[in-house]
């Protein structure tokens, strides 16, 4: 093993460090502010890869699928977050899509085992489908639900069913083939430093990752907004005290957690690849990194995404028998030292 072997290993696992950033800095700061444990993170660095793919495919622009793809799965996390995270507001709409979920549910199970009962038509099935939903929002209507922002374990069950529902909608919507998603050709090449070959797109993914750390940093610092975050981090309940709008700042947070692990899924997808099952591979990872660097700290988050991409890498080459035990190892040594974190508060 000579020094180009060290000098490229240390270099994919800042590159892969610099992907985990994306996904797992987004997922510190929801741990963070809302003390959410969102098991469906993964699902949002999945469908932003098969986003941009959709994207690309329509209009052949990768540097337009970024944005795109980033954008649609905020909403999509907004969405999630404002229905079904949250117990104040909005709790006609949140049971009206439970209601239209159940209702399609009852309509399919119908259709499939007493067809005839509905002549196979699509007017009959959505006839039964409104009927039920109607039944079934009033039915809804009159049970008192627990909120789900005050019990970690129906926050775990939540996210964990919309995980399972976010794959399977990927699996239909695009099927089950591994696709990749190609970058220009500019980002193909390699260039030569010191006598070492080191792709470009390795290189954009650092200089992407950095640059994202800076502006979330300085928003995060400067503003009023991150001021109102970083007060919502330390204690939610002094913050509402004093006038902050915890709840916008909770919107805000969510939305920008899902847009930093799509975008972590399309500039991922170029050299892991999109394929059903990514999300719970990536999982795990963003919670090492927030484990290790401690919640609602983006230096936390930077620090443990280097120490989990360079234990990955490293593991993988020098110890491939017991890599998981490399990867890991970080975080149990946290854990054992600091149960929060580098940077995490008690």
């Amino acid at each position: 093993m000579n020094t180009q072997f060290w000098v490229v290993q240390a270099f994919n696992g800042v590159s892969y460090g610099a992907l985990l950033f994306l996904i797992g800095s987004g997922l510190s700061l929801i741990f963070g502010v809302m003390r959410i444990v969102n098991l469906s993170h993964g699902a949002y660095f999945l469908w932003g890869g098969y986003i941009a793919l959709s994207v690309i495919h329509f209009t052949g622009s990768w540097a337009l699928s970024l944005p795109v793809a980033a954008l649609a799965v905020a909403l999509i996390g907004l969405a999630m977050e404002r229905l079904f995270l949250r117990s104040e507001g909005l709790a006609f709409l949140r049971t009206a899509v439970i209601a239209s979920g159940v209702g399609v549910l009852i309509g399919l199970a119908i259709s499939a085992k007493w067809p005839a009962l509905i002549g196979g038509g699509w007017i009959q099935f959505t006839t039964l489908t409104v009927l039920a939903t109607i039944a079934m929002y009033f039915l809804f209507s009159r049970i008192s639900i627990v909120p789900v922002d005050t019990d970690v374990l129906r926050q775990v069950l939540l996210t964990v069913g919309f995980a399972f529902l976010f794959q399977q909608a990927a699996l239909d919507i695009w099927g089950g083939n591994n696709m990749d998603i190609n970058p220009p050709p500019a980002f193909t090449q390699s260039i030569v430093v010191g006598g070492v070959y080191l792709p470009l797109y390795r290189v954009f993914m650092i200089g992407m990752a950095v640059a994202i750390g800076v502006v979330l940093w300085l928003v995060m610092e400067k503003t009023r907004m991150g001021a109102a975050v970083r007060a919502t981090v330390d204690d939610a309940q002094m913050a509402r005290g004093v006038g902050i709008d915890t709840n916008r700042v909770s919107m805000f947070i969510f939305a920008l957690g899902a847009f930093l692990a799509a975008l972590g899924g399309v500039i991922g997808g170029a050299f892991l690849g999109i394929y059903p099952g990514l999300d719970f591979e990536m999982l795990p990872l963003a919670f090492a990194v927030v484990i290790i660097g401690g919640m609602g700290s983006l230096g936390g988050a930077a620090i443990g995404a280097l120490a989990v991409g360079l234990a990955d890498n490293f593991g993988k080459a020098l110890f491939p028998e017991i890599s998981y035990f490399t990867l890991y190892a970080p975080m149990v040594l946290i854990l054992a030292v600091k149960p929060t974190g580098l940077f995490g508060r008690e």
